[in-house]
């Protein structure tokens, strides 16, 4: 991979998110087949289907339709490892208007030799169609911040459940930890108090507070100890993704691509704000706040995506 000098990566997210319609070409010299154009769909452009228009262009320039077919295959190969989805979505295949004596195909190969007509005819109506895309891409812009407020609840709202199963998990250990020292505080208290009721001889007494005390002590030490090893393992990868499949089994068990591809989003970001923050210091989240944040799914975002929708806006009208 290149070394722009600059994060290309990010400067594509920028771009890509404050986009309607995102454009990713490729060409029959290399589909698909780079790291970097990899990298910019895994890293860059994820989560953003629902404005990525995926172009193969230049299709004319295949001599022979096994040419074709290696080249479409190679593109779909190739979008397969970093496009986490069963079906692939549409390729346009298509190629741009040339002027005489500015045909990109070689000089020894005409384009009739290339394709037929009819075949020709089918890339530029898929010309057209891409061209139609960009063309809505105005009323596009709508959907487009529904859907990214859709998507930014969906995170936040996968990075609530996992942090608090996380730090409840935490917090249970931590809690047991307390209860076995007051516990050991309480006998230790009590025995030497029986002591002193039944006038037992001080020295014992006095052993009895000291052996709680070090007793005490030592096992605040290792429990302590315990807990940094806990809290290294819950916020491990492997045990984040556990926590990911125990707090929600039916995505899981239905192999649901979304939410598969959230769980990758913010796996990382999880991971790095729970470790600076440190477990014991992690706020909790109420119940009630995830609740609410299901209740926009489920009600507040379709309720604003009907109001987008043109046919509501004519049935306002006429009802006016």
């Amino acid at each position: 991979i290149m070394d722009r000098g600059y994060d290309f990566q990010g400067v594509v997210r920028w771009f890509a998110e404050r986009a309607d319609v995102v454009l990713l070409m490729f060409d029959p010299d290399k589909p698909g087949t780079t790291g970097e154009t990899l990298n910019i769909l895994l890293h860059s452009l994820g989560g953003m289907d629902h404005k990525l228009l995926i172009v193969l262009n230049k299709a004319d320039q295949f001599k022979k339709i096994h040419d074709f077919a290696r080249a479409y295959g190679s593109l779909c190969w190739n979008l397969s490892k970093v496009i986490p989805r069963k079906d692939l979505p549409r390729i346009f295949t298509m190629c741009l208007p040339v002027k005489d004596g500015e045909n990109s195909i070689p000089s020894d190969i005409s384009t009739t030799e290339a394709l037929d007509q009819r075949a020709l005819a089918d890339l530029h109506q898929t010309r057209d169609d891409v061209l139609a895309e960009v063309m809505k891409a105005p009323k596009r812009r709508v959907d487009n911040v529904i859907t990214n407020l859709t998507d930014s609840v969906h995170l936040l709202l996968m990075h609530s459940v996992v942090a608090e199963d996380v730090r409840s998990r935490y917090s249970k250990r931590a809690w047991e930890n307390r209860m076995q020292e007051l516990s050991s505080v309480v006998l230790g208290m009590g025995m030497a108090g029986l002591g002193m009721h039944f006038s037992v001889p001080p020295q014992f007494t006095g052993g009895v507070v000291a052996a709680t005390m070090l007793g005490v002590g030592g096992m605040h030490w290792f429990n302590s100890s315990q807990l940094k090893t806990v809290e290294e393992q819950l916020t491990s990868v492997e045990e984040l993704s556990a926590s990911f499949q125990r707090t929600h089994p039916q995505e899981v068990s239905e192999a649901d691509e979304y939410y598969a591809s959230v769980w990758a989003r913010i796996r990382d970001p999880l991971r790095l704000s729970l470790w600076r923050t440190g477990l014991a210091d992690f706020p909790a989240v109420k119940k009630g706040e995830m609740e609410e944040l299901q209740r926009i799914l489920d009600e507040e975002i379709p309720r604003l995506r009907r109001l987008a929708s043109p046919s509501h806006h004519g049935s306002g009208n006429n009802n006016r």
